[in-house]
């Protein structure tokens, strides 16, 4: 266990109970923090809140629902009111429906976004009425590789995903603007192993899955925590994500075919999903689905793509470094040849 710092940061998680919004308190709780655990789920909150003061922490659980910007604004208030002014805010909290577009309700529609992208955008304004007096205070935004490529089946989150990013671009010009030391930063994702595909809406035939590869929510825990920290302004996690987003960039056309012809399949396992399975869209499940999904052995612990983000002055200076030595070895062989 790291030793605490010397003044403990104060940090509200949206979406704490589970996934990767569980993963990121326990990183924090790691560095000793006192952190608001905000989510919809009791007994997933009071699981997190264990396993946070555990790990040297200290927990506040908040029941609150995103999509309602009175009960952010009430669960940021009794965080301050118990552990002091809100060092870093992290927006996590998500919903997603797995369905053809043209199966999707209103009503569905409607739901991913109030949560999604609008719950960001509560979360955001809440962090921001109390850090902008202070002037000083990080706010990070889990975004995701979908907030540069939408796949199809889950259109109203790829949709939440492209709002924040555009918001969240807004934001950052404006606290320029102003000269204000507020911190923003995003964090995109690949594919993680949350216990969201367990509780998510879907009609699709077969039980969803994480497009592979698939990375542990530890990974994305830790890069939420250095960007946080090192108050980068953003972050790509795993190669998978890198890839999409520059694929993306240079042959859109191509990659609309490539997930046309791959990703309905490469969203579903083997499984036959059933039909009487309950979801959370609307409304929490009762019981605690923990920090891990179920796909535990095929997922991956590390990120080589994510380490090289992290020590990017280092990796740089050791490229640096071997092309210097490789100029001078070259210098000394056509030296030698001329003796």
């Amino acid at each position: 266990m790291k030793k605490p710092t010397a003044k403990p940061e104060v940090v509200m998680i949206t979406g704490a109970s589970a996934g990767i919004g569980r993963a990121t308190a326990h990183e924090f709780a790691r560095r000793g923090a006192r952190i608001g655990l905000l989510a919809r789920g009791r007994a997933g909150l009071e699981g997190a809140k264990r396993e946070v003061e555990k790990l040297g922490g200290q927990g506040l659980i908040l029941i609150a629902d995103v999509a309602d910007d009175g009960a952010v604004e009430k669960a940021a208030e009794t965080l301050e009111q118990e552990f002091g002014p809100i060092d870093i805010w992290v927006n996590n909290a998500m919903a997603s429906v797995f369905s053809p577009i043209m199966e999707m309700s209103a009503a569905e529609f409607r739901r991913v976004t109030e949560v999604t992208y609008l719950g960001y955008v509560w979360g955001t304004l809440a962090a921001l009425r109390r850090m902008r007096p202070r002037n000083r205070g990080v706010i990070v935004q889990v975004g995701s590789a979908l907030a540069y490529r939408g796949i199809p089946l889950q259109s109203a989150y790829c949709a939440a995903k492209h709002a924040i990013l555009g918001f969240t671009d807004s934001l950052r010009c404006e606290l320029i603007h102003d000269r204000k030391n507020i911190h923003v930063c995003t964090v995109e994702m690949p594919a993680i192993n949350t216990p969201q595909f367990a509780w998510v809406k879907s009609r699709l035939p077969k039980k969803s899955q994480p497009v592979p590869p698939i990375y542990q929510p530890e990974v994305a825990a830790r890069a939420i925590v250095f960007a946080a920290t090192k108050e980068r302004r953003e972050i790509y996690v795993g190669m998978p994500t890198v890839e999409a987003i520059v694929v993306n960039k240079i042959a859109p056309a191509f990659l609309d075919r490539h997930l046309a012809k791959t990703c309905f399949d490469s969203q579903q396992t083997d499984e036959p999903k059933d039909p009487q399975a309950p979801d959370n869209l609307f409304k929490p499940l009762s019981e605690d689905f923990g920090t891990h999904g179920s796909f535990d052995q095929r997922s991956r612990k590390i990120s080589l793509q994510l380490w090289i983000t992290e020590h990017r002055a280092l990796c740089f200076s050791a490229v640096l470094l071997t092309a210097l030595i490789a100029v001078g070895m070259i210098c000394w062989t056509h030296a030698q040849h001329r003796l």
